[in-house]
């Protein structure tokens, strides 16, 4: 693998100077690229300091963009214009894919993964046994655990540039609630609980409801429900509320909610999934 990652980032070094006909540069590229696509390498990688952010592999994406050339891609009976393939052999790969659902070539879709109509992007990683659901989107490079429900309309960010940059990182066992956002680079912990419509970016402050501290900023830690809500702050103009994410219960690990108990907690909140 060092051997590939070499030939990138030398690459990168000389990206000015690359034609799109070189064939020897573009097969290296694909090489990479083919690697994601198979999922035998990832992005990112969390671990119990953070996140591992592989920046070669962005690198890669980058220059895949910068040599491949606008084309007709036809899926019958659609027909799209862009640089990047679409993804295949989804039966093959154990995959479920609705009519309307989309992943790009360079994106990993697990075993046990379902896709109803909704859009995963190049570099991404989505874990066994997760669904995406309707209208759900997953960005460029952003790393899905294991049976993790993306609930209908959620939005993960994407991140390429710059290439160091850490992408948004969803645990196992999570769900989303509809319509959530969580992008630049947040973090949700395993087992999460996300109230329907909450906003995660890096900036927003994750509070214990009971104690009302602020326990992280774009951080959900593992095994709790969290819904969003606001703080008050003074401003010259007056007094106004931030959002934030608020914690309201913590759950043993490994604890999962039946769906009944699960909505007990939310609408306690005036939140559902």
């Amino acid at each position: 693998m060092s051997d590939i990652q070499n030939q990138i980032q030398e690459l990168w070094e000389r990206r000015e100077t690359l034609n799109p006909e070189d064939s020897d540069a573009n097969a290296v590229i694909n090489e990479a690229i083919e690697l994601l696509d198979q999922g035998k390498v990832r992005v990112a990688e969390p671990n119990s300091d953070g996140v591992i952010v592989h920046e070669w592999l962005k690198l890669a994406i980058l220059l895949l963009f910068k040599q491949s050339k606008m084309s007709t891609i036809e899926a019958e009976p659609f027909e799209f214009a862009d640089k990047i393939p679409l993804k295949s052999n989804y039966q093959n790969d154990g995959v479920r894919v609705v009519p309307g659902a989309l992943a790009r070539w360079g994106s990993y879709l697990a075993p046990g993964v379902i896709m109803m109509p909704s859009f995963v992007n190049i570099g991404a990683w989505v874990g066994e046994n997760t669904m995406v659901d309707t209208w759900a989107t997953v960005g460029s490079c952003a790393q899905i655990g294991r049976n993790v429900h993306l609930s209908g309309g959620v939005g993960i960010g994407g991140v390429l540039e710059p290439p160091n940059a850490t992408p948004v990182v969803v645990g196992d066992e999570c769900l989303i609630g509809s319509r959530c956002i969580v992008a630049e680079g947040a973090r949700v912990g395993d087992g999460v609980v996300l109230g329907a419509g909450a906003v995660l970016t890096a900036s927003i402050p994750v509070i214990d409801a009971e104690t009302g501290e602020e326990v992280s900023r774009g951080e959900i830690p593992s095994w709790c429900v969290a819904v969003q809500a606001s703080r008050p702050r003074e401003f010259s103009g007056g007094e106004f509320g931030l959002p934030c994410v608020l914690i309201v219960k913590h759950l043993s690990e490994g604890e999962r909610h039946d769906k009944s108990a699960l909505n007990e907690v939310l609408r306690t909140h005036g939140v559902t999934t």
